[in-house]
């Protein structure tokens, strides 16, 4: 085999260049994603230890940071099959970018900023020499590579700069670098999206929210297993340990109904505005998850009839009727399943109407109450559907046999 056609020395390519190119995601972004597992955690437990508005505020801006910035090199990855030896290396710097970033988190608010500031802008740097390195390779001949570099170097420098600035202002630039991300993807005429070449493979990106997905979900357990441990597993309450157990199985229904529902699906078209609304959705549905597997951290501070903590009540209420609303979001930008028949919008609003009624609920009633709410409004999301598609599936089947033995 001539060096160039291996993997570990082949240039990167668009796909659209690339005979027969894949969807699946290669060990390498598999490897990136594990870091978020760190991030997300202690982002969790940030929000845990901020809950009121100016720390959901902090916990909500960090995170959209991070999720741009794993979007990002997503997008690269997806955009272009890239294995060589520089790009795995890049690829692993960007990883050190990232433990830094969480590293900072815990102490963001103070001298923590400054390391988180400087770390983010040169993970976006890398992003864009990433970009960079496909024109200089000769791999993209259109501009969509060289203005997409520019944009991520320009930003880098807006990044470091609000490193060293102080509060609010560090805060204000950041948050206006971020803003600029996606206007330099969406305005009109000038936007990366307007690149006739700028179409990610959907499969690979799909996929790759679907992974993220579960480890943003799963990121509950960390929290519920965590909490019942420092507490002592042996000294809890028969209360405690059964709010324990039903806060395990909320977890695992989460990602039940996203991916019977929405999982691994593609865009129904490849218009603009499909794929911003299908980018934005998985957006707002990851940052839901990482409310929800803080908010069921209460499970385990609370016995049956005490009131369920207010703050974690308004996190998780909060986050469930978010979460439901993307997922019906996702819903609508993709192509259609036969799932959908069953998990109708009319059943999404009535479990996001039950979650945001359960937190006015909640200060007034026993925590055995208000999960039996909480948990109707999530557990309906499956157990409707379901069962409406046993049913009707069923029925379908019996009336194309007995029309199959009348036609004999």
């Amino acid at each position: 085999m001539p060096l160039e056609r291996h993997p570990m020395w082949r240039a990167p390519q668009h796909h659209m260049d690339v005979e027969n190119a894949h969807d699946h995601v290669h060990w390498i972004e598999l490897f990136y994603d594990l870091i978020h597992v760190v991030i997300i955690f202690l982002l969790g437990n940030f929000l845990s230890d901020h809950l009121n508005l100016a720390g959901f505020t902090v916990f909500a801006g960090i995170f959209i940071a991070v999720w741009f910035a794993w979007a990002d090199s997503s997008v690269f990855n997806s955009l272009y099959v890239s294995t060589d030896v520089k790009h795995r290396l890049l690829m692993s710097s960007q990883i050190v970018t990232a433990m830094v970033m969480a590293a900072s988190i815990p102490h963001i608010l103070d001298k923590g900023w400054q390391y988180f500031a400087l770390a983010y802008a040169v993970n976006r740097f890398i992003t864009g020499y990433l970009f960079y390195r496909t024109n200089r390779l000769g791999v993209e001949e259109t501009v969509l590579a060289s203005k997409v570099s520019r944009n991520f170097f320009l930003l880098a420098i807006v990044f470091a700069i609000s490193a060293f600035l102080p509060k609010p202002f560090n805060f204000g630039l950041f948050a206006l670098g971020i803003i600029s991300i996606q206007l330099l993807y969406m305005l009109p005429k000038v936007g990366i999206l307007e690149c006739s070449r700028f179409v990610p493979r959907l499969g690979h990106m799909a996929e790759r929210f679907a992974l993220l997905l579960l480890i943003v979900v799963g990121e509950g357990f960390f929290k519920l297993v965590i909490t019942l441990s420092e507490k002592g597993v042996y000294k809890v309450s028969p209360e405690i340990f059964a709010n324990f157990i039903f806060g395990g199985f909320a977890v695992f229904v989460l990602c039940w109904i996203y991916f019977d529902f929405v999982g691994n699906g593609k865009p129904k078209n490849t218009k603009k505005w499909t794929l911003v609304s299908w980018w934005i959705a998985h957006l707002f549905l990851m940052l839901a998850a990482v409310m929800l597997g803080v908010a069921l951290a209460g499970e385990v501070k609370v016995g049956f009839w005490q009131p369920y903590p207010l703050k974690y009540a308004a996190v998780g209420c909060a986050g469930l009727a978010l979460y439901l609303a993307s997922l019906l979001w996702i819903q609508c930008t993709i192509e259609t399943r036969i799932a959908h028949r069953f998990a109708t919008p009319n059943i999404r609003l009535f479990g996001i109407a039950l979650a945001i009624g359960t937190f006015f609920i909640v200060p007034y009633v026993p925590a055995l109450v208000g999960n039996l709410l909480w948990g109707t409004a999530l557990i309906s999301q499956i157990a409707i559907p379901v069962t409406r598609g046993y049913l009707v599936l069923s029925k379908e089947e019996q009336l194309a046999d007995e029309s199959e033995v009348k036609s004999h």
